[in-house]
């Protein structure tokens, strides 16, 4: 496609090379294949995995060479933010506006997703579209670690510990706890100190479309920050 040959220009000479995805292996979740990641399998078990529908285990079982990207592009659809919410989100810019910034936010939306073996996992890089203004940029890594197998770093020393689960057809990411990592040392924040509990809902919509749902909600002053995008895989 146009869009991705651009980007393939654009990027050889930087430190890794965007290349169209694979076509996707067949994974009836029962056949041994050395060509799949199963790092994500492991993780829920192969009940779970199972329970999960076919796009979903093929996405997430993609095997990507080290340095090599798979493009996904779609639309933001909805965005809400309370008051409390605004101030979180504001206050995130900190360690690198990993939440939505704006109320009613929506427009186009991009996602890539990198393999680095020097993290440990992968480097997720989202743009969201802004009227008027240059896109939002959100970076975060997805590193296979942690006392819960898998751990979301943003930046500036600060991630979360994901667990995961297969709800009603879903792939839910959520946060067990946040913590702080600087000089080599790690510490868990206080639930006092904490935003509040992060979810990621990733559920097949069928034809090679999927949703994408944020959810920050405070054990307090209830649900701060709600996302919903669709997306699908730029292929060649």
């Amino acid at each position: 496609m146009r869009a991705t040959a651009e980007i393939e220009t654009t990027a050889r000479g930087a430190a890794y090379e965007v290349r169209p995805a694979r076509p996707a292996a067949r994974n009836d979740g029962t056949e041994a294949d050395t060509l799949r990641d199963a790092r994500f399998r492991r993780l829920l078990g192969t009940r779970d995995w199972l329970a999960l529908p076919a796009p979903v285990r093929r996405r997430f079982s993609k095997r990507l060479a080290p340095g090599e990207t798979v493009l996904y592009r779609g639309r933001v659809t909805e965005t809400t933010l309370t008051a409390a919410g605004r101030v979180v989100a504001q206050l995130a810019r900190l360690i690198g506006s990993p939440l939505p910034l704006g109320h009613g936010a929506t427009g186009a939306a991009a996602v890539a997703v990198t393999e680095d073996p020097a993290i440990g996992g992968q480097i997720w890089t989202r743009l969201y579209a802004r009227a008027g203004r240059f896109p939002q940029a959100v970076h975060s890594a997805k590193r296979f670690q942690g006392p819960t197998g898998l751990e979301e770093y943003v930046g500036r020393g600060v991630g979360m510990a994901l667990e995961l689960a297969v709800e009603e057809g879903a792939l839910v990411f959520r946060s067990r706890h946040y913590f702080l990592q600087v000089l080599g040392c790690r510490w868990r924040l206080p639930r006092l100190l904490a935003p509040g509990a992060m979810e990621i809902v990733h559920r097949e919509e069928g034809g090679g479309t999927f949703s994408f749902v944020l959810s920050l909600t405070h054990p307090l002053l209830g649900r701060l920050i709600h996302q919903v995008a669709l997306f699908e895989e730029v292929v060649s």
